[in-house]
């Protein structure tokens, strides 16, 4: 875990000086009010800054293993590869009826007792296309297969069944296999690459009979152990759970079992139930309900805070996460989605060592397989492969910097707030604002005017602003302009294919001169994103 947090954008604003007809923030005097309705940053650009990790990069999410034999979604696969620098992709349901790991030979078609056997056809074509991208798959060990399983519970309308083992001796050798063959068909040192996961979810019975923490825990140690039986380089996590639960009990188990995980896994919604467990958690108490904007962070925090006193060294990763677990959710298709995720990298991002956002897109099958062009499901991208706002947020944090520079504010709401950041290249700015009532997408557009202090140093000929709006860079607006079609002809797609790119804004920005400095100022929206790149 990389011990460089990010700092909070406390500060403060100082004495206002006034030049020619122009108000500029002097920022020193921690106490003095600003009654501009502008909002002043003052970037400590000379500095060096501290290290930053685009810890949002490296893992994404695709629903199931078994969407990855389709084109469209090797397709999307290789958009996100190349915009988002997506390395690592994790994918339940990898021992599903339907990957056929487990399953029947066509050969025994005349025998009474078919036996099925060990068959890795369908997941070798799935992992090879992966690694032709540039994408190492992350190896989820479930779901059970039928003939395995001890019960007939299922998840999703795809039917993974969420029951021990009947028998773990031949669990662990479907695990020890399985990995075997994945050496042999791919090579050591490319599996020594990926990483392994146990389950997903045991602490919710829609996930694992019971929420049995015992039994997950007897899961969890047979399935090490037959992993690193076969090698004991290979890098294998847990519990990989909702809500960050179980983590101080899993390390516990693993410690005194010689099965301590390589790394934890866990997940975070920010509409997770306030009358589960939520814990660890680390902020102000009035945030510990899932209707503050500021719950999700806490409970990252709390975690890195939860293992930093076990003395825990491994990496923590939340491979799941986003503001709403809901199957359908319209306004995570908004830009208010978009202003969320970046508010939650901003303050959180260095806490951990991945982040997959759930989940990459709409090709998905849990609670029913989507037929409209728009309907609120997970993805970042629609079954057609149009780019929504939480896809173009990511890609404006990709355009931040490597070191991380402080700022000063004339504002200390953490819901209109900035990060700023530098390389080699120059400066970049990422402004978010989003109302105190997140959850509800208004139809006005309001503005605010923001301001920050320029480098000593840059090229004003190499200034660019992207925005994420009511209408910039955002796919659902020109969607409605087409009168929201239900199912798009080719002509309509075609169309609207043509805003999968990030275009520039349109509002434009001035520069202003004052004592301090050169100033650049713009107008944005309430909710919405904008990045500054400043180039030198």
């Amino acid at each position: 875990m990389s011990k460089f947090h990010l700092r909070k954008y406390l500060t403060a604003v100082g004495l206002l000086v006034t030049v020619g007809a122009t108000i500029f923030p002097y920022f020193s005097n921690a106490n003095s009010i600003n009654n501009d309705s502008t909002l002043y940053f003052k970037p400590s650009w000379e500095s060096n800054g501290t290290p930053f990790k685009h810890t949002w990069e490296g893992m994404g999410n695709v629903d199931q293993f078994r969407w990855m034999v389709r084109k469209d979604m090797q397709d999307q696969l290789s958009m996100a590869r190349k915009d988002l620098n997506m390395k690592n992709v994790r994918a339940v349901g990898l021992f599903d009826e339907e990957m056929r790991i487990f399953g029947l030979d066509p050969k025994t078609w005349k025998d009474s007792n078919r036996t099925p056997r060990y068959n890795w056809q369908v997941i070798d074509y799935v992992i090879q296309s992966m690694l032709d991208k540039g994408i190492n798959p992350m190896i989820t060990t479930a779901f059970t297969p039928y003939a395995m399983a001890s019960g007939e519970q299922y998840c999703f309308t795809t039917k993974g069944n969420v029951t021990p083992p009947k028998d773990y001796e031949k669990w662990a050798d479907l695990v020890d296999k399985t990995t075997k063959h994945f050496i042999e068909r791919f090579g050591l040192e490319t599996v020594k690459s990926w990483y392994f996961e146990v389950w997903n979810e045991p602490n919710l019975d829609a996930f694992w009979k019971g929420a049995d923490k015992a039994e997950y825990f007897k899961l969890w140690a047979v399935t090490y152990k037959a992993i690193k039986g076969v090698n004991k380089n290979i890098r294998i996590g847990g519990p990989s759970t909702a809500r960050a639960d179980w983590i101080k009990d899993f390390i516990d188990y693993g410690r005194g079992h010689k099965c301590e995980a390589d790394y934890i896994i866990t997940h975070v919604y920010n509409n997770d139930s306030p009358f589960a467990a939520l814990s660890p958690f680390a902020g102000a108490q009035a945030d510990k309900i899932n209707g503050s904007p500021n719950f999700l962070p806490g409970i990252i925090k709390g975690t890195r805070k939860l293992l930093d006193s076990l003395g825990y060294k491994g990496e923590l990763h939340f491979n799941e996460w986003g503001r709403s677990w809901f199957p359908s959710d319209e306004i995570r298709e908004s830009q208010y989605e978009a202003a969320f995720l970046v508010k939650c990298m901003a303050e959180a991002s260095q806490y951990a060592d991945y982040f997959g956002y759930w989940c990459l897109s709409d090709i998905y099958d849990q609670a029913g397989y989507g037929a409209e062009t728009f309907h609120g499901n997970y993805g970042m991208l629609s079954l057609d492969g149009l780019k929504k706002p939480s896809y173009k947020a990511f890609e404006l944090l990709g355009k931040l910097g490597n070191r991380q520079i402080q700022i000063q504010s004339s504002n200390n709401d953490v819901l209109k707030s900035a990060i700023a950041t530098k390389n080699e290249s120059g400066y970049q700015f990422l402004f978010y604002a989003l109302e105190k009532d997140f959850i509800v997408v208004k139809n006005d557009v309001n503005k605010i005017k923001v301001s920050f202090s320029l480098p000593k140093k840059f090229n004003p000929n190499k200034i660019k602003i992207t925005q994420i709006g009511n209408s910039e860079n955002n796919i659902l607006y020109e969607w409605r302009k087409m009168n929201n079609p239900s199912y798009l002809n080719k002509f309509q797609l075609q169309e609207l294919k043509k805003h999968n790119i990030l275009k520039s804004s349109k509002l434009g920005y001035k520069i202003i001169s004052s004592k301090e400095g050169k100033k650049i100022e713009f107008d944005t929206e309430i909710t919405g994103v904008a990045l500054v790149e400043i180039g030198i």
